[in-house]
C-alpha cells in the first residue's frame, strides 16, 4: 500500500511497520512526520469554546444526514497533536449495533492470544445453535475450525456464525459485555439486545489504539483482520484512496454503522465512529462515505 512503509501480513501478525509508543502500543500516523504527538488516550470531553471549532462539520454533517433522511450519530476523537480533542453529535444515542458487536469481541480475542491465554490454534467447535446465515455456509455438526481462521472469517468478512462460536467460547454476552464496559462502553448492550452508541465504539477504539487492550501485541493481531475487508464503501471510502483504515461495520436493513480508526491523516491519526438509521443499503453506505469525507477534508483544514 503506498505511502505506508513497509506493511506485511504474516501468520496472522502486522509486522514491519510500527511505531513504538511509550506504553507499548501502535499508532501509524502521520503525527510521526510532524514531530510527533503525546502517547495516544482517550481525549477529553472538549470545553465549550473549543468545542466552538466544530461548528462547521457539525452543520456538514446535518446536512448530510437531513439529504438522507437518516437520523444518525458520529463520534470524533483525535489522537494526535497538542491539543487532541472529542466531539460528538448524538453520540450517547442508542442505535442498532448490528455487526459492530464483534469489534469488542475481536479486541477481547486478540487481547487474550497476545496475553497467551488462548491461542490462534484453538480448536473451536460447531454447535447448531451457533448458526446464522452469513457470508460462509460450511459449518457442520460437530465441525472445528481454529480460533485464528474464525477470527479471520468475523473480522474480514464480518461472518456471524463464526462470531456466535467465538462468544459461545468467550463466555457469552455477559461475557463480552463486561470486558466492553472495561474499555469505555457506557451505554450499549452487544450481542444481546445488540445496541450501541457512537460514542462508546469511538471509546473502544480510542482504549485499543492507547495500548490498553492488550498493547502491541493484541494490535499486531487485531489490526490485519479489520483491514482491507469486504466491506470497504463506508469509512475506507470516504478517505484517500491508499489510506490505512482499520475498522469494524455492521449493517442489519435500515441500520448501516462503521467505527475505525484512521491512520495517516494529514494532522495526525484519529478514530470515526459512525450509527445510523436511514435508507440502508448502498444510500446507507454512501451517507458513510460522505460523512467520512467530510471528516477527512475538515481535520485536513485545521
Amino acid at each position: 500500500m503506498a505511502g505506508l512503509g513497509a506493511l506485511f501480513v504474516l501468520a496472522g501478525v502486522w509486522v514491519g511497520y510500527s511505531l513504538a509508543r511509550p506504553n507499548g502500543s501502535l499508532l501509524p500516523t502521520s503525527a510521526d512526520a510532524n514531530g510527533g504527538g503525546p502517547t495516544p488516550t482517550q481525549a477529553p470531553t472538549p470545553s465549550v469554546a473549543r468545542q466552538a471549532s466544530f461548528d462547521a462539520l457539525q452543520t456538514t454533517v446535518n446536512r448530510l444526514l437531513g439529504a438522507a433522511d437518516a437520523t444518525g450519530a458520529i463520534t470524533l476523537t483525535e489522537l494526535a497533536g497538542q491539543s487532541p480533542q472529542t466531539w460528538s453529535l448524538n453520540g450517547d444515542q442508542q442505535f442498532v449495533a448490528a455487526s459492530t458487536y464483534k469489534l469488542p469481541l475481536l479486541m477481547l480475542e486478540a487481547q487474550n492470544v497476545a496475553a497467551g491465554t488462548w491461542h490462534g490454534t484453538d480448536s473451536l467447535c460447531f454447535k447448531d445453535d451457533d448458526w446464522e446465515d452469513g457470508y460462509y455456509s460450511d459449518y457442520k455438526a460437530g465441525g472445528c475450525m481454529s480460533r485464528s481462521q474464525l477470527e479471520h472469517r468475523v473480522g474480514l468478512k464480518s461472518d456471524n456464525t463464526a462470531a456466535h462460536m467465538l462468544v459461545r467460547y468467550a463466555g457469552g454476552s455477559a461475557a463480552l459485555n463486561s470486558y466492553a464496559k472495561t474499555h469505555g462502553a457506557q451505554r450499549s448492550a452487544f450481542y444481546v439486545p445488540n445496541m450501541t452508541t457512537s460514542g462508546d465504539l469511538a471509546r473502544l477504539l480510542a482504549d485499543e489504539v492507547g495500548g490498553r487492550a492488550g498493547g502491541k501485541g493484541a494490535q499486531q493481531y487485531l489490526y490485519p483482520i479489520l483491514t482491507n475487508t469486504a466491506y470497504e464503501s463506508g469509512i475506507p471510502a470516504g478517505v484517500p484512496a491508499g489510506t490505512m483504515v482499520v475498522h469494524k461495520i455492521g449493517i442489519l436493513g435500515s441500520a448501516v454503522n462503521d467505527a475505525a480508526l484512521v491512520t495517516r491523516a494529514p494532522h495526525g491519526a484519529y478514530v470515526l465512529a459512525i450509527c445510523t438509521d436511514g435508507p440502508g443499503g448502498d444510500a446507507g453506505w454512501k451517507l458513510l462515505a460522505d460523512i467520512s469525507k467530510a471528516v477527512w477534508e475538515f481535520e485536513a483544514a485545521r
